[in-house]
């Protein structure tokens, strides 16, 4: 919510009162956060390395992916949990390495049931076929299946802590990033609003001249067409009324008012507005139409193309807001 106080007193008191307006004002517009953020955080431990790295970028909701170990796979939903506890909206990319030397331990696997079964099938062999000699050892190396080397990973104990530390510094320097582009995604949105604002007013000082002038030109054109002593004074007036009222903006003036203050009130509060906020453009945009429509004045016009851009430009830079 941005606060608009007038002095032209020097008074060393007023500029306390106003440095303390401005410390509120910039408190309440780092509020918002965008949904464009980066971060990593690198842990050493002994020959380990571990690095976790996350990104965000926009998106409608809520979307997490994650490229994470296959032994540390189990660890997954616990690293989503914590993602949710520090983000609204937007697409969350986690991505985890672990480098370093002695991670896989190599050990021998030998079938023994296929080994038995291989050394009775050579028995019989030598028994049917009187076979003379003895079976090189070396040759149960090459059967296939009877012995393998098998590989597993190995790391360091504390490891599996690490990568939840990990990715909670991480998901805060994403989180400090979003904040900040948001303020500043938030200084534009607010210096867009002034300018609607100002396009409304002037919309509303307008409204009566304009609604004078039709009244005007209506009146003429009856009075040029058709002769006064044929003509219903009475139903004339009633039928100015009627045409002014379809050319009145008032309603939509009023409710233009009324969406930039609720648009205020939403860029100050707390956790996700993106989606408010867009939602609020949305109800502007469709005002600014129908004033549009109503439109009888070039000078209305003017101010409507005005407005229509500023809320374009609005709903842009919200698709970055949480």
């Amino acid at each position: 919510m941005k606060t608009r106080i007038v002095l032209k007193s020097h008074d060393s008191g007023f500029h306390f009162l106003r440095i303390n307006v401005i410390i509120i004002i910039m408190d309440v517009v780092m509020m918002s956060m965008s949904m464009t953020g980066y971060g990593t955080s690198v842990y050493h431990l002994a020959n380990t390395m571990l690095t976790v790295e996350i990104r965000s970028v926009n998106h409608r909701y809520l979307d997490f992916t994650a490229k994470i170990p296959s032994s540390f796979l189990f660890l997954e939903g616990k690293i989503k949990k914590i993602i949710q506890s520090y983000f609204g909206r937007g697409r969350i990319e986690v991505y985890i390495r672990i480098e370093g030397e002695n991670f896989v331990k190599k050990t021998v696997k030998t079938d023994w049931d296929l080994m038995d079964q291989y050394m009775e099938q050579l028995s019989e062999a030598r028994s049917r076929y009187h076979l003379i000699g003895d079976i090189p050892t070396e040759t149960l190396a090459f059967v296939p299946d009877l012995i393998t080397i098998q590989e597993a990973e190995a790391y360091p104990d504390g490891l599996k802590d690490a990568i939840l530390n990990c990715t909670k510094e991480a998901c805060e320097q994403v989180r400090i990033m979003r904040k900040e582009e948001g303020a500043f995604i938030s200084n534009d949105l607010e210096g867009r609003l002034d300018t609607i604002y100002t396009i409304v007013s002037s919309l509303q000082t307008d409204r009566s001249r304009v609604i004078e002038e039709y009244r005007e030109r209506i009146q003429k054109r009856i009075t040029d067409h058709l002769d006064d002593s044929t003509v219903d004074q009475a139903r004339v007036h009633q039928e100015i009324v009627l045409l002014t009222e379809k050319g009145d903006i008032t309603e939509e003036v009023v409710r233009l008012f009324g969406h930039v203050a609720h648009f205020r009130r939403t860029l100050s509060t707390a956790g996700p507005i993106g989606r408010t906020l867009d939602f609020i453009t949305q109800e502007m945009h469709r005002e600014a139409n129908t004033i549009g429509s109503k439109s009888t004045d070039t000078k209305i016009s003017e101010y409507t193309v005005s407005l229509k851009r500023e809320i374009e430009k609005m709903k842009e830079q919200l698709q970055n807001i949480e």
